[in-house]
């Protein structure tokens, strides 16, 4: 049976994502995905989605504001750009996305399913209780905005929706996991997010099944007008039982603070990223890879890319760390170098092409970065982050910084800009 994995606090923003980065966004998810399959299939990636500490790693080691509500957006929509060229090939179909694109998610599941051969029918049936679930049996005060149905050929699916509360500026994502699942309305969920709200009414829960029966027992006894009366009488006296407590559930608590502090970061395991990329860099990019231009920034990047690719779920609790790979669009925690992005594309472009021949050389490179890095932390010590972001600041202008306030400049120009944004934010 699915279970719930915990609840994360995801600050609502709003605003698009850049051209520049959406499209690399969509190269590198893309790439990513393949490399998961490659190495451990389908169902494996399917898994990855339905765990939102991953999937939020996922968002911010492209580039993506590492702590916002938008990671879901953006990661669903460049998978949709990405994966759907290579359908035929992968076997995977992103459909819906936000708004008007998650109402026509049912129609795209009929026509894939008459295309592959599965009961689309049943699929878009499933769409549509899933979100009914999640709007209606879950009353947590979150509107739903987006709905995104992954499936494969052989039918299992992951659905990844959000919800948002405007007056509270926050969002909730829903996580949903075909495997396992043998009912709607009990614990559905592979995952519910979003930051403690007060009392949620959540009729799928299992718990709640002797409330569901006598929900339908009094409907049938009482009708809806003598629904009404009922409630009226309790209000008025103003009873009703404490409801038992709920078990706490491990949660993913993204702060509402734009900047990536220290306390956000498994230091251990950013040392342990770091000291990998210096260790295996040498021996691994210049004998194996020689891709020209990939230098020691890129091989971090890597590292941690190779993380999102083999990482167990326990790799994931700190998503903040994986900002340090790229960055961010609003310059936290640094503006996104695009030179060593361009680069980690690059890389990963010819590893999994390569891949596909049959030549594991490159994609094999990556995986011993990852397990060098999961070494190394347990011993060794670097700087701390402000002085590690202060050196990507340093050195940002040079490596095609970007954000969504234009490219960087020199350190002197890079200070008026923060002067500049600062009284603008107060303003």
């Amino acid at each position: 049976m699915a279970q719930r994995a915990g609840n994360a606090d995801l600050p609502l923003h709003g605003g698009r994502v850049p051209k520049w980065l959406g499209d690399r966004m969509t190269r590198l998810g893309r790439l990513i995905t393949e490399a998961i399959v490659h190495h451990y299939g389908r169902d494996e990636f399917l898994r990855r989605l339905a765990h939102p500490f991953w999937f939020q790693s996922f968002g911010a080691v492209m580039g993506m504001d590492w702590h916002s509500s938008g990671i879901t957006t953006s990661v669903i929509g460049a998978l949709k750009r990405g994966l759907t060229p290579l359908s035929g090939e992968l076997g995977i179909h992103v459909c819906g996305g936000r708004g008007q694109h998650s109402r026509k998610t049912p129609g795209e599941l009929v026509i894939i399913g008459d295309r592959i051969g599965f009961d689309g029918a049943r699929l878009a049936e499933t769409s549509r209780l899933v979100a009914k679930v999640d709007s209606a049996a879950v009353q947590d005060g979150f509107d739903l905005y987006l709905h995104g149905f992954i499936v494969t050929d052989d039918a299992k699916w992951v659905v990844v929706q959000q919800g948002m509360n405007g007056d509270r500026r926050q969002a909730r994502r829903y996580h949903w996991h075909s495997e396992g699942l043998e009912s709607f309305v009990d614990s559905p969920h592979a995952a519910i997010e979003g930051r403690e709200q007060g009392k949620i009414i959540n009729l799928a829960d299992r718990r709640a099944g002797a409330s569901r029966a006598s929900q339908l027992d009094l409907l049938g006894a009482l009708g809806p007008d003598g629904l009404v009366r009922e409630l009226a009488t309790i209000e008025a006296r103003g009873a009703g039982l404490a409801a038992p407590a709920q078990p706490l559930l491990p949660h993913l608590f993204m702060p509402a603070h734009h900047d990536v502090r220290e306390s956000d970061v498994n230091m251990r395991r950013l040392h342990g990223n770091f000291a990998a990329a210096a260790d295996r860099g040498p021996k691994d990019f210049e004998e194996l890879l020689l891709v020209p231009g990939v230098g020691a920034r890129t091989v971090k990047a890597l590292a941690m890319v190779a993380e999102v690719v083999h990482g167990t779920p326990c790799r994931f609790s700190d998503p903040a760390r994986f900002s340090l790979a790229h960055g961010g669009k609003d310059r936290h925690p640094f503006p996104v170098p695009l030179k060593v992005y361009d680069e980690t594309i690059k890389v990963m472009k010819s590893a999994v092409q390569k891949g596909r021949l049959g030549r594991e050389e490159e994609l094999a490179a990556l995986r011993r970065l990852d397990e060098q890095s999961r070494r190394m932390e347990r011993y060794v010590t670097g700087p701390d982050l402000k002085e590690i972001v202060a050196g990507e600041f340093r050195n940002s202008a040079r490596l095609g910084g970007r954000s969504v306030f234009g490219w960087e400049r020199e350190v002197e120009e890079n200070q008026r800009q923060d002067a500049a944004i600062k009284r603008r934010t107060r303003d």
